[in-house]
């Protein structure tokens, strides 16, 4: 299912703010969100806006390498969600899908990582249909979250 970054926001929890990227679906009103760390996302925003702030940061960097050894990104596929024990939340598992001198290449990445990448380079982004049943939730519930930009200051 192709999935487009609709949204870098962050969410109140008992346990503090946590960033929270929102990831539409082509055709269907509910999206999928993960939560991932704070440098993450603001990376993401970062790679959104293609802002250029001199010196590469990690996700440049690792791009910059990939492009000079002869590598591009094709696509990023959430691939997975792998459910903790008590049913309670979960980690979700992306490919990163990397052409090379020598053919195609799949790395298993974090999906925030994978999604840095992809927001640099507007590689194409796959949700399974597995993650989006598993992880859809209400567009709605989202909408009214701070966007990262608001709340980071620096991006």
């Amino acid at each position: 299912m192709q999935a487009s970054i609709d949204a870098v926001r962050v969410a109140g929890t008992p346990q503090g703010p946590v960033p929270v990227v929102v990831l539409s679906v082509d055709d269907e009103t509910d999206v999928v969100p993960i939560f991932i760390g704070f440098d993450e996302a603001t990376s993401i925003a970062r790679g959104l806006e293609a802002e250029d702030i001199g010196r590469p940061l990690t996700h440049d960097l690792l791009l910059d390498v990939m492009e000079e050894l002869g590598g591009r990104i094709d696509r990023v596929v959430i691939s997975e969600i792998k459910r903790r024990d008590d049913g309670q939340g979960g980690t979700y598992i992306a490919d990163l899908h990397v052409q090379t001198p020598r053919g195609e290449t799949v790395i298993d990445a974090r999906p925030s990582d994978s999604l840095a990448l992809a927001a640099r380079t507007n590689a194409p982004i796959e949700v399974t249909k597995d993650v989006f049943e598993d992880g859809r939730d209400e567009s709605e519930k989202f909408e009214q979250l701070e966007d990262i930009r608001n709340v980071s200051g620096d991006i």
